[in-house]
C-alpha cells in the first residue's frame, strides 16, 4: 500500500523537482538608496579648516591625545562596561538562532518508547466481550528531511544570518559609544579641574586686592567702599568653586560607570587630571564615503533591509507545496511478542503538503514587504543621520575653536589692562574701582578660556564619535 501511495506521488514531485527555484526576492542595494547619492560620498563639508584633515580615521582614536592614563581606560571600559555586555549578550542569542534556522537544513530524527498496561474497549471492535487486561510497548524511530525546492529554508538562512550581522554591528556601535563616553567622562573631570584652578588663582588674586583695598582704606589713600567691592568680587568667585567641585566627582562616578564599576570603586588617581588632552595633530576625517563604511548603526541598517528582504522570499515559499522524506520503523505490540516478525513496522516514502493561500500566506507576504520598505526607509535615514550628525559635529569644532581663539586674543589683553590698572591704583593715580572692574574683566576672560577650551575638547569628543570610529580590533566580549 506505500509503495503504492509513494509511485502515486512520484507525476506531482517530478514537476516540483524540475521547478526547483528560489522565490522571493534577491537581496541588493536599492540603487535609490540613499547610500548612493554622490553627495553622500563625496568630501565632508568645513575640511579646508587647518584644525582637521582628509587622512583615514585611524581605528584607535583615542591614542591622537598620547595620554597612557586614558589609553588604559579605554581599554577597560571596553572589557567591563555592563553595555557592551547586554550587546554581547544580544549577539550571542542572534548567532544562536542562526544556527538554529540553520539546522532545519538537516535530516530531522526523533527516537520514541512506551509502554503501559492498557484495557482495550471490546465494543470498538464490534465485540460484546470484554477485552482481558494485557501490557503493550511500542518502540519507533523516525527520520525525516524537508527537501528546499522553493527556497524556504534558504531564505530563512539569509534572514537569520544578516539579523545575527546587524546584532554584530548593534555591538561595534556599542563599542563606539564606550569609548566616546569613557574619553568624554576623563575630558570632563580634566575640564573640572582645570576650571577650579582657574577660579582658584582669580580668587587668591583677588584676596591680594582685597588686602590692598583695606591697607589703603587704613592708609587713609581709600574708601571703605572700595575694600567692600573688593570683598564682595572675592565671595562671588568663591561661590564658583563647588560647582567645580561637583562637576568633578559626577565626572568621576560616570567614569567608574563605564569601566563597569560602582562609584566608590574608582580609585581617586585613575581620575585624577588637571587638563584635558589636546591633539597632537589635526584631526582626521576622511570622506563621506569612509564614513559611511565605518558607522556601524549604517552597516547595522543595511543588514536590517536584507534580513526584511529575505523573509518575503520566506513569506512566499507558503504559496507552493511542501515536500518531505521520512522514513520511520519500529515495534508494536504485546510486551512478550515484541521483537518478534508480527511486532515490526516500517514506512518509507514522501509526503506533500500545500497550504491554501486563503490561509493568509498573501497577506502575510504583503506584511513582509511592508517591512522591507520600512527598512529601506530607515536605511536612508540613518545614511541621512550620520551626514548630519557628522557634519554638524565638524561645524561645531572649527567654530569653536575660531571662538577659543578669540577669547584667548581677549584674555591676553584683559590680562596687561588689569596689571596696568593695578600699577596705577598702587600708585595712586587712578581710583580703585578702575583696578577692580579691569580684575573682574579678567578673571570673566580666564574663566571664559577655560570653558571654551572644555567645549574644544568635548567638541573633539562629539565628531569622533559622529565619525563612528573605535569599534575595530576591539576585545571579544561575546564568548
Amino acid at each position: 500500500m506505500k509503495k503504492r501511495l509513494s509511485l502515486a506521488l512520484l507525476p506531482v514531485l517530478m514537476p516540483l523537482l524540475h521547478a526547483c527555484t528560489t522565490v522571493g526576492p534577491d537581496y541588493h542595494v536599492p540603487a535609490h538608496a540613499a547610500v548612493h547619492a554622490p553627495q553622500a560620498n563625496g568630501p565632508l563639508l568645513g575640511t579646508k579648516h587647518p584644525a582637521v584633515s582628509l587622512a583615514p580615521v585611524p581605528d584607535a582614536w583615542w591614542r591622537l591625545y598620547d595620554d597612557p592614563k586614558l589609553d588604559k581606560l579605554v581599554r577597560e571600559s571596553l572589557t567591563a562596561n555592563t553595555d557592551l555586555r547586554v550587546a554581547a549578550a544580544n549577539l550571542r542569542r542572534a548567532i544562536a538562532m542562526y544556527h538554529e534556522v540553520e539546522a532545519d537544513n538537516l535530516p530531522q530524527a526523533s527516537v520514541s518508547a512506551a509502554t503501559a498496561r492498557t484495557q482495550i474497549s471490546g465494543e470498538s471492535f464490534l465485540m460484546k466481550e470484554k477485552i482481558p487486561v494485557f501490557s503493550i510497548g511500542d518502540v519507533g524511530f523516525s527520520v525525516s528531511y524537508l527537501v528546499d525546492f522553493f527556497g524556504k529554508l534558504e531564505r530563512a538562512d539569509e534572514a537569520a544570518l544578516a539579523s545575527a550581522e546587524a546584532s554584530q554591528a548593534a555591538l561595534d556601535m556599542a563599542r563606539v559609544g564606550v569609548v566616546a563616553e569613557t574619553v568624554r567622562a576623563y575630558v570632563q573631570g580634566c575640564a573640572a579641574t582645570h576650571e577650579y584652578e582657574v577660579a582658584e588663582r582669580q580668587l587668591a588674586l583677588q584676596e591680594r586686592g582685597v588686602d590692598i583695598a583695606r591697607k589703603m582704606v587704613a592708609a587713609g589713600r581709600g574708601q571703605p567702599v572700595d575694600a567692600l567691592r573688593a570683598q564682595a568680587q572675592a565671595e562671588t568667585l568663591r561661590a564658583s568653586l563647588p560647582h567645580f567641585k561637583a562637576e568633578q566627582e559626577k565626572a568621576a562616578y560616570r567614569l567608574a560607570v563605564m569601566l563597569g564599576k560602582p562609584p566608590a570603586a574608582l580609585p581617586a588617581a585613575e581620575a585624577e587630571c588637571h587638563e584635558e588632552p589636546r591633539l597632537r595633530q589635526a584631526i582626521p576625517v576622511g570622506d563621506g564615503a569612509a564614513l559611511l563604511k565605518r558607522r556601524p548603526d549604517v552597516r547595522q541598517a543595511e543588514r536590517e533591509l536584507a534580513s526584511a528582504t529575505a523573509k518575503i522570499g520566506v513569506a512566499t515559499a507558503d504559496l507552493y507545496p511542501s515536500v518531505s522524506i521520512g522514513a520511520s520503523a519500529g515495534l508494536t505490540g504485546l510486551l512478550s511478542d515484541l521483537g518478534t516478525g508480527q511486532t515490526a513496522h516500517w514506512a518509507l516514502g514522501p509526503m506533500l503538503t500545500w497550504n491554501l493561500p486563503t490561509n493568509g500566506v498573501r497577506p502575510r507576504i504583503h506584511r513582509m514587504e511592508a517591512g522591507a520598505d520600512a527598512a529601506l526607509a530607515n536605511f536612508d535615514g540613518v545614511v541621512h543621520k550620520a551626514l548630519q550628525e557628522t557634519q554638524s559635529a565638524l561645524s561645531a569644532y572649527t567654530k569653536e575653536l575660531e571662538r577659543n581663539l578669540a577669547l584667548r586674543a581677549a584674555r591676553d589683553n584683559a590680562s596687561e589692562a588689569a596689571r596696568q590698572n593695578r600699577l596705577l591704583y598702587q600708585a595712586g593715580r587712578a581710583p580703585y574701582l578702575s583696578s577692580l572692574d579691569a580684575d573682574r574683566t579678567l578673571a570673566g576672560s580666564d574663566a571664559a578660556v577655560a570653558a571654551s577650551d572644555s567645549e574644544v575638547a568635548i567638541d573633539q569628543i562629539n565628531l569622533f564619535l559622529a565619525l563612528g570610529g573605535g569599534w575595530q580590533n576591539s576585545p571579544d566580549v561575546t564568548k
